[in-house]
C-alpha cells in the first residue's frame, strides 16, 4: 500500500512540474511551411500557424497524467464493448444476439473474410494498439524511464490516430436500426451504451497526445535538447517539427524520414486518387446489398437502394446514407483532384482557403464507412432462411474507395500548393 501511495504521490506532482513547459523555439507549419517563432508554452496552451490557422503546437492541461488516464479508461471500455452484447434482433420469434466478435465470425462465415478484416481492424485492433502504445509511452514520461523502442511506438502511436473508427461504427449502428426497428424488435445491449462512451474517450485520448511535446519530453529523458537553431542548412522534421542538419537521411529526434517536402507526394497521392476513382464505378454499378426472404429476393445498388429506402419512407437513412456514400466520397476525389492540380498548376483560391480544404478532405473521409459498417450490422442481424443479407460485390471495391482516398490525402504535401503561390508571387514580381 505505502509503495501504491507513493508512486501515486509521485504521479500527482509530476502533473504539474514545470518540466512540462516547452521552451522557446522555431518551427515551420507542417500545413504551409511558414516559419513561427513559438513563445514558451505552459500547460493548457497552444500556437497556430497565422498564415494558414493550423495547430502547430499544443501542451495538454495535464500532460503526464490525462493521456495515460484516457488511455487505460478506454482499455477498459474496450474489454467490455469487445466481451458484452451489443444488440439484439428479433423478428418472428428468432432472436440472434450479436456481440462485435460474434459480427465478424458471421462475415467470416459467410466467406466476407476481408470486410471482418476491416471490421475487426478499424473497430478493434487499431484501437487497442493505440492505448497500448499510449499506456506504454506515457508510462516512460511519467517514470522518467527510456523504455526500449520507445520513440518507435511514439511513432507508430500517433500515426494510428487516424484510423480508429469506433465513432464512425457507433453511428452506423444508429442508422441500422432505423431500418431494423421497421421490421424487428432491436434491443440494445450494454455494449452499445459504453461504445459511445469508448469513441468519446478514443477522441479525448487522441487529441491529448501533442507528438511536439512528447519528442521533447523524451529527448529530456536521454539528456539532449531536441531544440536547434533554424537556419537555411537545416531541415524542420514534418513529423516532429524540430529542425535537424540537412546530411541526416533520417530525423535525429523522432526517426522518421527527413525531407524538405515528401518525396514523390503527387506521384503517390494522385496514383492512389486514380485507383479510387476507377473502383468507385464498379462500386456504384455493381450490387452492395442482397437481401432475401422466401418470397422476394432484393438486389441493391448504392443509388437504388438510396431511392428504395427514400420511396419506402426512411427519408433519414436514405439522407445518411446518399451522404456518406455518394456525396462525401465525390466531393473528396474532386477535392483531392483539385489539391493535387493546384499543387501542380496554380491554386483556385489563396493559401488559406486550400488549406482549410485539405484539412476538411483529409477528416470527412473516414465517414464514408458507414455505409460498409451498416451492412455488416444488418448482415449479422439478419443471416437465416427467413431473413438474409448478403454484402454485395460492390462493397469490397466501396470499401477500398475509402481507404484509398484516405491513402491519398495522407501521402499529400499540402505545402507543395503554398509552394506554388510563392512561386506565382515570384513570377509577378519579376
Amino acid at each position: 500500500m505505502n509503495w501504491i501511495a507513493n508512486t501515486l504521490s509521485r504521479w500527482r506532482v509530476k502533473a504539474y512540474r514545470d518540466d512540462a513547459v516547452l521552451p522557446a523555439h522555431t518551427v515551420d507549419c507542417p500545413d504551409c511551411g511558414t516559419r513561427i517563432a513559438i513563445p514558451p508554452l505552459k500547460q493548457g496552451r497552444e500556437a497556430f500557424c497565422p498564415a494558414c490557422g493550423h495547430e502547430v503546437v499544443q501542451v495538454e492541461d495535464n500532460p503526464y497524467v490525462a493521456p495515460l488516464a484516457y488511455a487505460v479508461a478506454s482499455l477498459i471500455l474496450l474489454a467490455f464493448v469487445s466481451g458484452m452484447m451489443f444488440v439484439q434482433v428479433e423478428m418472428a420469434g428468432v432472436a440472434s444476439i450479436l456481440s462485435l466478435p460474434e459480427m465478424m465470425r458471421l462475415l467470416i462465415a459467410q466467406d466476407f473474410g476481408f470486410l471482418a478484416d476491416v471490421m475487426f481492424v478499424l473497430t478493434f485492433g487499431t484501437p487497442l494498439l493505440f492505448l497500448l502504445l499510449c499506456v506504454y509511452v506515457y508510462t516512460a514520461l511519467i517514470r522518467n524511464l527510456m523504455l526500449p523502442g520507445l520513440l518507435r511506438a511514439t511513432r507508430l502511436l500517433v500515426r494510428l490516430r487516424h484510423w480508429m473508427m469506433v465513432d464512425v461504427f457507433f453511428i452506423s449502428t444508429l442508422v441500422a436500426y432505423i431500418k431494423l426497428s421497421a421490421v424487428a424488435q432491436v434491443t440494445f445491449g450494454p455494449a452499445f451504451y459504453l461504445m459511445l462512451g469508448l469513441g468519446v474517450m478514443l477522441i479525448r485520448t487522441s487529441v491529448s497526445i501533442p507528438q511536439h511535446w512528447v519528442y521533447y519530453q523524451i529527448h529530456q529523458i536521454l539528456g539532449n535538447n531536441a531544440v536547434q537553431e533554424a537556419s537555411e542548412d537545416k531541415i524542420c522534421c514534418s513529423r516532429c517539427l524540430y529542425f535537424r542538419d540537412k546530411d541526416e537521411e533520417t530525423c535525429g529526434v523522432c526517426g522518421a524520414d527527413l525531407y524538405r517536402r515528401r518525396p514523390h507526394s503527387l506521384r503517390l497521392s494522385s496514383a492512389f486518387l486514380l485507383t479510387a476513382a476507377i473502383l468507385y464505378v464498379p462500386a456504384n454499378l455493381l450490387p452492395i446489398m442482397i437481401s432475401s426472404n422466401p418470397t422476394n429476393l432484393q438486389v441493391n445498388t448504392i443509388f437504388n437502394g438510396i431511392v428504395y429506402m427514400w420511396n419506402d419512407g426512411d427519408k433519414l437513412i436514405a439522407a445518411i446514407i446518399f451522404s456518406a456514400s455518394i456525396m462525401v466520397p465525390v466531393l473528396k476525389l474532386i477535392a483531392m483532384a483539385v489539391l493535387i492540380a493546384s499543387a501542380y498548376f496554380k491554386p483556385p483560391l489563396d493559401g488559406g482557403k486550400m488549406s482549410r480544404l485539405y484539412r476538411i478532405t483529409e477528416a470527412v473521409g473516414r465517414w464514408s464507412m458507414i455505409d460498409i459498417f451498416v451492412i455488416i450490422i444488418l448482415m449479422s442481424a439478419f443471416h437465416t432462411n427467413l431473413a438474409r443479407v448478403v454484402p454485395g460485390e460492390a462493397a469490397v471495391y466501396f470499401c477500398l474507395v475509402v481507404l484509398l482516398t484516405m491513402l491519398s490525402a495522407y501521402f499529400f504535401d499540402p505545402r507543395l500548393i503554398w509552394d506554388k503561390i510563392s512561386d506565382g508571387i515570384k513570377h509577378d514580381e519579376r
